[in-house]
């Protein structure tokens, strides 16, 4: 007598999984920063009074934050949040680590460090490089890029040097916007000047034709 034939397996497909709606949907091109564009403001020598130029002409209720960068040696006294305060209306308060970016917020890096973004919150670093060889202005506005992506502008005051020029070109390679005080209303015009050369300026003014240029943008 035979054995009973073992019944033969299914290959019907089986249905597909219905989607959860509760899953999150990944998209690797949407920026991770924040919902509302970040400025990042770099100034050095000179840049005090273009900062303050800009602040003074960009109003309330914008939708976007200012983050300022400036050369700043940990022996120097710390006023920038005290004198940019008298020229704007929204909250100007110096960064401390963890620091979430909020609308209507001027951040003011403090003296001796170095700033980073992630995901929309400003992180303090201790800086690698001796005095003269730093760079705060690129290494900031190259986080801010790579966290907004094109909700990232970059601008560049008053300053000696060339800081700013690489951090402009990261902005600019990932759809941001850039902007150039330009270097006739410059106190010290070498970084406005490296950045127009090294065409990486998408527009140039002095610095409060550039706020009102950003707020009709």
């Amino acid at each position: 007598m035979k054995p009973p034939r073992k019944p033969r397996a299914s290959t019907a497909p089986t249905p597909a999984e219905a989607p959860n709606p509760d899953a999150p949907t990944e998209n690797p091109t949407e920026s991770v920063g924040t919902p509302f564009p970040i400025v990042g403001i770099g100034a050095s020598a000179g840049g005090l009074e273009a900062i303050e130029q800009f602040l003074a002409h960009t109003p309330l209720h914008q939708d976007l934050a200012l983050v300022v960068v400036q050369h700043l040696g940990p022996e120097q006294k710390d006023l920038l949040v005290e004198l940019l305060q008298r020229k704007t209306q929204m909250t100007v308060q110096q960064v401390v680590d963890g620091t979430r970016v909020e609308p209507d917020h001027v951040y003011v890096i403090p003296p001796g460090k170095e700033l980073s973004i992630l995901h929309g919150t400003l992180h303090l670093l201790d800086p690698l490089e001796p005095r003269g060889l730093r760079l705060p202005i690129d290494a900031f506005f190259r986080a801010l890029a790579d966290d907004l992506r094109e909700a990232s502008i970059g601008v560049v005051l008053s300053g000696m040097g060339s800081d700013g020029t690489l951090g402009l070109r990261a902005i600019k390679e990932h759809g941001g916007l850039t902007m150039v005080q330009e270097p006739g209303s410059a106190a010290f015009d070498g970084m406005p000047k490296s950045a127009i050369a090294n065409g990486v300026a998408d527009l140039v003014a002095p610095p409060d034709q550039l706020a009102l240029r950003l707020v009709a943008t």
